[in-house]
């Protein structure tokens, strides 16, 4: 089993997809961009907690352009744990960036995305995972932050943008789009051909399973207040969000894609006995 991060160069070449593997059940690739005050606890949390549960857990860890030392922190991090997998972005390009290249990365069926904040519990993750692992696989298991410690001005802020992507696609199932860590199977990820590189990765992701007719279970969770480092997320994301959300619903892309998906020209793989 190969590990390791990808040497920086001028311009980084995307990773090439690996095929999974049967040495681990499940995979998180967690971007992560200036986190170095955060990430090295949340990746160690992560990793005992699978260890715990007796769950065979890798995890991706995507250096998305970092300018501090999380680089540093996550090379001695796979240094000490032979199941984390470092590759390094040179430029960061956005959050979906990050994502977008760990996915080739990940060896296991299932293919998880978590952020570096540790807001949610790696116990909660480990649960998650479990669930999603019971069921016959056609599901996005996903985390609900239900309660929430980020400030009234955040609740108002993400209050409005999931109204919105409702208003856009009203029997999308879910009341907390971009609520993660999510989880699916890699085959119905790879299916999805995702192409965001910004924060619009979320809800691409959610509208792609919803009309690949996939369940959504959706977790109600406690969302920490980070304890350390800086959220990357303003009030002015918002507007962000719907600028990006209204090109993406009625963009000739996703129109292209819903044609070649009903026209069986794009593999959604069916249901997966347990």
């Amino acid at each position: 089993m190969t590990t390791g991060s990808r040497a920086p160069s001028p311009t980084t070449q995307a990773p090439e997809p690996v095929n999974a593997e049967p040495g681990f059940d499940v995979s998180f690739i967690m971007p992560a961009y200036n986190e170095e005050e955060v990430v090295g606890v949340t990746a160690k949390r992560l990793l005992e907690a699978f260890a715990r549960a007796g769950v065979r857990f890798e995890l991706v860890a995507v250096d998305n352009g970092s300018k501090d030392r999380t680089g540093e922190i996550l090379r001695t991090l796979r240094e000490q744990h032979p199941n984390v997998v470092v590759h390094r972005i040179d430029l960061n390009e956005g959050y979906g960036k990050g994502v977008l290249e760990g996915i080739p990365l990940c060896r296991a069926p299932w293919v998880g995305i978590i952020p570096a904040d540790g807001q949610v519990d790696a116990e909660d993750v480990v649960r998650l995972y479990e669930s999603a692992a019971a069921t016959n696989g056609h599901i996005v298991a996903k985390v609900r932050r239900r309660f929430r410690l980020d400030g009234l001005t955040r609740k108002i802020v993400s209050t409005t943008y999931n109204l919105f992507v409702r208003l856009m696609w009203p029997t999308l199932a879910s009341l907390d789009i971009n609520g993660s860590p999510k989880l699916l199977r890699r085959d119905k990820l790879l299916a999805m051909e995702l192409g965001s590189k910004t924060f619009l990765l979320d809800p691409e992701l959610m509208v792609k399973a919803h009309y690949m007719g996939m369940r959504v279970l959706e977790f109600n969770v406690f969302a920490r207040m980070r304890g350390s480092g800086l959220s990357h997320v303003r009030a002015s994301t918002c507007w962000e969000f719907v600028h990006e959300l209204l090109a993406y619903r009625f963009s000739p892309a996703l129109r292209r894609w819903r044609r070649q998906v009903a026209a069986g020209q794009v593999a959604v793989p069916a249901a997966h006995a347990r």
